[in-house]
């Protein structure tokens, strides 16, 4: 076979351990995911709704342009439905800007920790990675990042909040940074998280996209709305941007379902402020969880923490599914003695605080 010799080494993406898994080798019953950082209160009743009212359409293949969400988009955010672009989950549409931009001799940057697709999309167009590691506070080094830019640049990626930290870019940081960034470098702000911020001084991406014609905005159904098994994500960009990119879509890429079910979801945003405000009180939890204990953490904006053990994260790791709690180990995530934990119910959060308490208690003894 005549394989591309840049992806011989490359791994595929590593989801964490699943339930039924985890019951499986320590033979629990009973098990809380808190690993992915998904909605732990579900999806709006509006779309339970709509699926018990929808008849079934499965041999008919979606709607190509997907125009009833397009519709909703438009009418949602004030903008015309050519500024859109859908794609299955927001990690279909960093393929499609990768697919579209990097080549051999075109670099791309990004920070590291941060989500990993960025790069791995980047390494099968063959593309330069440059990675820029954040700042002590969990932050992109948006002054490094800038100083890493030359005229082969395609991309810049900025994951606000990032992933895994939960650190966010403020509004007096990001503008000077697109201000000096080469109006022919394309900036993909990945807004994954945007729904859960509250920082007062987080951008108002809409005001951005307006001004600058270089930046596109990537947000997602898999998170605050509770839909990640639909796979539904978008992007918004000035409609130039968008039409170069539509063409490298695959067609029928987002399901009829997952259109529909989006649609209903984006029409109850008391769902959405009720989620915003429950995970603000879950983050205090951990908050106050790792003053008491003495922990260091990164202060997130997103529905997850990432707490700095001092120790391997994989050990804590193995011990939280060993008491029936999965999480993500900080060790693949580029923070080796921390832990990312998913912000669950107050119940769920209360349950792993305890085995964590537990866990620390035992290592002071030794």
């Amino acid at each position: 076979m005549k394989w591309k010799t840049n992806i011989l080494d490359l791994k595929a993406y590593q989801p964490g351990r699943s339930t039924e898994a985890v019951k499986k080798e320590f033979g629990l019953d009973n098990i809380t995911k808190l690993a992915s950082n998904e909605n732990p209160y579900g999806y709006s009743l509006k779309v339970l709704e709509f699926l018990q009212e929808k008849p079934s359409e499965f041999a008919i293949y979606p709607d190509g342009n997907g125009s009833v969400l397009k519709e909703a988009l438009s009418q949602f955010y004030n903008l015309p439905e050519e500024q859109f672009l859908l794609g299955n989950g927001s990690d279909e549409i960093i393929g499609i800007i990768s697919r579209s931009i990097l080549r051999p001799g075109i670099n791309t940057i990004m920070a590291t920790p941060s989500f990993s697709q960025y790069k791995h999309n980047a390494i099968v167009e063959n593309a330069e990675c440059r990675e820029i590691p954040l700042t002590a506070d969990g932050n992109h080094d948006l002054d490094a990042m800038l100083a890493a830019i030359d005229e082969n640049t395609g991309i810049v990626w900025l994951c606000t909040p990032n992933n895994p930290s939960g650190v966010y870019i403020a509004e007096r940081d990001l503008i000077p940074f697109l201000e000096a960034v080469p109006k022919d470098v394309l900036v993909v702000l990945d807004e994954a998280y945007r729904e859960y911020v509250v920082a007062e001084d987080y951008p108002d991406s809409l005001e951005i996209i307006e001004k600058y014609q270089n930046v596109i905005v990537l947000h997602t159904f898999s998170k605050i709305y509770g839909l990640a098994s639909f796979r539904v994500g978008y992007a918004i960009a000035d409609k130039e941007v968008i039409a170069k990119l539509n063409p490298v879509r695959e067609p029928f890429n987002v399901n009829t379902f997952g259109q529909w079910v989006s649609v209903a979801a984006l029409n109850d945003q008391e769902f959405v402020e009720a989620c915003r405000g429950k995970n603000r009180e879950g983050i205090q939890q951990y908050y106050d969880f790792c003053e008491e204990e003495k922990l260091s953490y990164y202060p997130s904006q997103g529905n997850f923490i990432l707490i700095d053990f001092a120790m391997n994260g994989d050990e804590v790791f193995q011990y939280l599914m060993s008491k029936g709690y999965i999480v993500r180990s900080g060790v693949a995530l580029g923070f080796p003695s921390c832990v990312r934990i998913t912000v669950g119910t107050k119940e769920q959060n209360e349950g792993i605080i305890s085995e964590l308490r537990g866990l620390l208690a035992e290592k002071r003894k030794k």
